[in-house]
């Protein structure tokens, strides 16, 4: 239609300008001064202007009624194609990690040093702090010096039994104090080991949590903070209606909003027991973290992949809607009249559902052309016009 307007403009533009030929220019209006010859000739203009426009609407409604192509839908159309289709589950989840504990005195009295800083990196068995033993190596040379006499004791008492000199009970009352010297020695030496605080595995120093010259307690004072996060993971809760779908090994995404940054891992763990409260069981991916920048309790989000399908038919969403009775359909065209089309409306049965398409199940075969954009107006079998 806009065609044929500019067409009209046009011509009448060229008539007015042929007729007018006779007429001032408007430059030679304007440039006699005179402001009531030049309103007069703006008013003329205007005038003149309303009419064109009034004639050509008429002729528009003219044209509308002899050309009945103007009045078709205009469409656009995509090929019903085979592709990968992958779907995914959508869980938010947490980072955790076996390796983050607060480390407790095993012994009570002044901490007497500390040997690290926060933000260190320690190693299994290293020493973090020394506590005061209260006189406990002391004692402990005491009961060595009183075993090692227990022990030769033992040993002369043991030779004179074998070469039948000295009575057995002489020989048993040496044994047996010897073992108990040797009992309490042990006893001893483990008592004094829990005044050297040790890195119960590599990591970093989070947090020094007590001073040094502090009285702690075991069991009510912390000490430190150590945390490892060359193995941390990320844990989720699934509704346990996926619980046939999600395998061990499957594929997941995970995203970190924080970092905006996505990771590729794989389940690692799936839980045996459903959680009786929420009906849900968990899972484990594990996380690569060579940079150390994903930390403990961060959200993560996770797209685990529970179903694929290597040569699925789908179709944007956008071209389906759904009748009265609940069946979605799509449209269609067929071949009509010069290059009029026909819209067919086709029954599907949809699958599965991601990122805005739609699995096609059955109803349309691939190679099929779908409407696209006007799949929402059009009608069945109304007449339309493709403008791809």
């Amino acid at each position: 239609m806009n065609k044929y307007k500019n067409l009209i403009i046009i011509s009448i533009a060229a008539m007015l300008i042929a007729c007018g030929d006779g007429e001032k220019s408007i430059d030679a209006i304007i440039a006699t001064n005179d402001l009531e010859v030049i309103n007069a000739k703006k008013v003329e203009l205007i005038n003149k202007q309303h009419t064109l426009l009034d004639e050509i609407e008429l002729l528009d409604n003219a044209i509308a009624e002899l050309d009945s192509s103007l009045s078709l839908a205009m469409v656009t159309t995509l090929k019903a194609e085979t592709t990968l289709f992958n779907h995914f589950v959508e869980i938010q989840g947490s980072v955790q990690t076996k390796e983050n504990i607060i480390i407790y005195p095993e012994y009570g009295g002044v901490l007497t040093q500390i040997f690290v800083k926060e933000g260190q990196l320690v190693q299994k068995g290293e020493t973090l702090a020394k506590i005061d033993d209260g006189g406990l190596n002391q004692q402990l040379s005491q009961m060595e010096t009183q075993l090692a006499l227990a022990k030769t004791t033992f040993e002369r008492q043991e030779r004179l039994w074998k070469d039948k000199i000295g009575s057995e009970i002489q020989f048993l009352q040496a044994k047996t104090n010897f073992e108990a010297q040797q009992k309490a020695v042990n006893q001893m030496k483990q008592q004094v080991a829990k005044t050297t605080v040790s890195a119960p595995f590599s990591g970093v120093i989070d947090d020094v949590i007590s001073d040094q010259g502090q009285v702690v307690s075991p069991g009510m004072h912390q000490l430190f903070r150590l945390i490892n996060l060359s193995n941390v993971y990320v844990e989720a809760e699934i509704p346990e209606n996926y619980i046939s779908n999600i395998k061990k090994n499957a594929t997941v995404n995970v995203y970190f909003p924080v970092l905006n940054d996505t990771v590729k891992s794989t389940i690692r763990q799936i839980a045996n027991y459903i959680n009786p409260n929420n009906r849900t069981f968990k899972v484990e991916v594990a996380i690569p973290n060579e940079q150390q920048q994903i930390k403990p309790n961060m959200t993560a989000i996770l797209n685990i992949t529970d179903y694929i399908n290597e040569k699925a038919l789908v179709l944007p969403q956008r071209v389906i809607s759904e009748n009265a009775e609940g069946k979605q359909f799509v449209y269609t065209i067929k071949k009509g009249d010069q290059n009029i089309f026909i819209a067919q409306k086709k029954i599907v049965t949809i699958g599965k559902s991601q990122h805005g398409v739609s699995e096609i199940i059955d109803g349309i075969t691939s190679g099929e052309i779908i409407i696209n954009e006007g799949a929402k107006t059009v009608k069945e079998s109304e007449q339309v016009l493709i403008k791809n």
